[in-house]
């Protein structure tokens, strides 16, 4: 019993559980079994649509009983069916039911009944088991705990159209990243579902498309299977094309829809085939008229961003279909104060979720904008547009934040709206304040967002390491403080490293720049290139800290802090002969900068370089089969002749 109740029962509760409710439990527990079976049938008839029956019931104590009759051989398999029956009315109340369900071990109890050889009693603990997993506190990894489930499952799908419908929707909901997929590929999930498509239940064919669904999204393996799939003669993609006519219902549509993105996104379908060109992407946009309800706009535009994202023919054609980009403008407008929606309901539901059409809209706003000037020229120039992503930078919704800017981020790689639009509504104030106490992926989009903002030809542009003044990089060095810039530098992360690395390059740049950050931070700068140099660290990283040298050997007084540091001329020598034409060639930057003639102390420092055997290696590179490398080792060593 002590699964029922996890705080104390209030009084207000125990005044609301009245003696009927109490007299249903009581009549479980009666000898003789057919009053039993007839107690449970009349809590079935109690229960249904009335939530407070149903909480009254659990805190009674009727779940443990149930499931104790449920379980027991000596009940007949009809009592068995009615427990199951009423266990799963009482799953469709509140999810504090489907808690109290779970806290009393419902799972393994229902997948134990559907080893009955009885139909009806299978299809009870199914639909049960449905209710239950569909619920969002039931956690998905219940289904996997037993090895021996999954294959149960998937014979049990040829019993019934009951059987193919419940199981096919617990698989749906509960494939939740690849390993899930793997195991339901495994254990023959697509030869076992794809019949199914042609089923003469609307709701099994719907509920074998939604599993297709989630088993290709991402998962190019179960994709590139899909494909050369055969049902009844026909290609699984062609099936998917007719589910996606205009004369099916939207749900069908829409999930047929997204089967084919989730192919094509991995690689099964081109994205110039047909079936995505002329059938996908205008069934998608259609979902985003506003003739459609939220939750289908919101899935279609979210569904058609992720289609476009990586192609700009597809962001192309989608731009100019049915004025796409027009018809999102209205994603912020709902629902208006003049609104067309008569149900109550349906209105109390719409406004809770508006802010989903703003986020599914910035999405594909962001999607449409990757890569044509064109395109985001007239998404800027949509109503109010800037405006719109200023306001979705300061909403309360996390998510919505987030699609504000990755879209803000899309229309920020355009050079001419960085000098005009992105100026007049200064986006920069609203993004800096976004930075403060953002979740990690609002930072990555935000700061990529701001290198955008500060290029050099970006009126933003006040704030940032390349070809900034000496004061606002002196201010970055300070505000970042060296001892967090060194540890970036030994960060395990390779984009970590690339990034900071990148940063500290574009710091030392321009020579008075360079002598005063090296005569500050030379010692620490130093030992941190000569550490990534001696470490195993890929060809990126080596090229990039042999481009900061070069950019230190550029300085005036700089680059002694390399002529009096044997250990580095010796590395810099080393990557001269290495056999990565990019790592000689940095190390070629490096030697050119020290050797240059036109400036001071140019004679020592070739002489020098001479005694360690520079000269003899610029005479092998120069015989180089790479141009490039042949070309600056001649450049080098006419600064010997000069």
């Amino acid at each position: 019993m002590a699964c029922l109740l996890e705080t104390p029962i209030r009084m207000s509760v125990l005044s609301e559980v009245t003696a009927s409710s109490r007299h249903y439990v009581d009549r479980l527990f009666d000898p003789d079994p057919q009053k039993v079976l007839q107690g449970v049938i009349d809590m079935k008839n109690a229960v249904i649509g009335n939530n407070k029956q149903k909480a009254n019931l659990i805190v009674l104590g009727a779940v443990p009983r149930l499931l104790y009759l449920l379980q027991q051989e000596t009940s007949s398999t009809e009592l068995k069916t009615e427990c199951a029956v009423v266990l799963g009315s009482l799953a469709m109340g509140t999810e504090n039911n489907v808690k109290s369900l779970l806290d009393c071990h419902i799972i393994p109890a229902l997948l134990q009944g559907l080893l009955s050889p009885d139909l009806k009693f299978i299809e009870a603990c199914l639909r049960c088991l449905r209710t239950i997993f569909t619920s969002p506190v039931t956690p998905e990894e219940l289904l996997y705990t037993d090895a021996t489930v999954i294959p149960h499952l998937m014979a049990l799908l040829s019993r019934s159209r009951y059987t193919q419908e419940y199981i096919c929707q617990i698989f749906s909901h509960c494939c939740k990243g690849p390993d899930h997929q793997t195991i339901l590929f495994n254990h023959g999930a697509v030869q076992n579902i794809a019949h199914l498509l042609t089923s003469p239940s609307y709701k099994v064919r719907m509920q074998a498309l939604k599993c297709f669904s989630v088993l290709a999204f991402e998962n190019p393996q179960v994709s590139m299977t899909l494909v050369n799939v055969l049902v009844d003669g026909e290609l699984l993609p062609q099936i998917f094309v007719k589910m996606l006519q205009r004369d099916k219902p939207i749900e069908m549509q829409l999930t047929s829809a997204k089967c084919l993105t989730y192919m094509c996104r991995a690689g099964a379908i081109r994205t110039d085939d047909s079936c995505i060109v002329l059938k996908t992407l205008p069934c998608l946009v259609r979902m985003c008229s506003k003739e459609r309800l939220l939750e289908e706009r919101v899935e279609g535009a979210e569904t058609l961003a992720y289609l476009i994202e990586p192609d700009v023919e597809l962001q192309r054609i989608a731009s100019i279909t049915d004025h796409l980009i027009a018809m999102l403008a209205d994603y912020f407008k709902y629902p208006s104060s003049v609104s067309a929606i008569t149900d109550i309901k349906r209105l109390d539901h719409d406004l809770k979720h508006a802010h989903e059409l703003r986020q599914a809209a910035f999405k594909l706003y962001a999607s449409l904008g990757a890569n044509d000037e064109d395109i985001r020229k007239k998404i800027i120039e949509a109503e109010n547009m800037m405006d719109r992503i200023v306001t979705g930078l300061s909403e309360s919704s996390v998510k919505v934040r987030l699609a504000a800017v990755r879209c803000l981020h899309s229309l920020s790689r355009s050079v001419q709206q960085l000098r005009t639009s992105f100026q007049d509504h200064a986006v920069w104030k609203p993004l800096m304040k976004v930075l403060q106490n953002a979740p990690d992926e609002i930072l990555v989009v935000a700061s990529s967002m701001l290198c955008n903002l500060l290029l050099e030809f970006s009126p933003s542009k006040e704030n940032m390491a390349f070809q900034a003044e000496q004061k606002i990089k002196a201010d970055i060095l300070r505000s970042l403080s060296t001892e967090q810039l060194f540890r970036l530098l030994s960060d395990s992360d390779l984009n970590v490293l690339m990034k900071t690395l990148g940063l500290l390059r574009n710091l030392l740049s321009t020579r008075p720049h360079i002598d005063k950050i090296m005569s500050t931070h030379g010692k620490q700068i130093m030992q941190a290139v000569t550490l990534i140099l001696e470490g195993e660290h890929s060809i990126e990283v080596k090229e990039q800290t042999l481009c900061i040298l070069a950019n230190i050997a550029d300085g005036t007084t700089a680059k002694e802090l390399i002529m009096t540091n044997d250990d580095i001329l010796q590395k810099i020598k080393y990557y001269m002969g290495h056999s990565h034409v990019k790592l000689q060639l940095a190390a070629m930057f490096c030697i050119s900068n020290l050797i240059w003639n036109e400036e001071e102390g140019s004679q020592e420092r070739q002489d020098k370089l001479r005694d360690m055997g520079i000269v003899d290696i610029l005479h092998k590179l120069s015989q180089s089969p790479d141009s490039n490398l042949c070309d600056k080792a001649k450049t080098a060593l006419q600064q010997y002749l000069a």
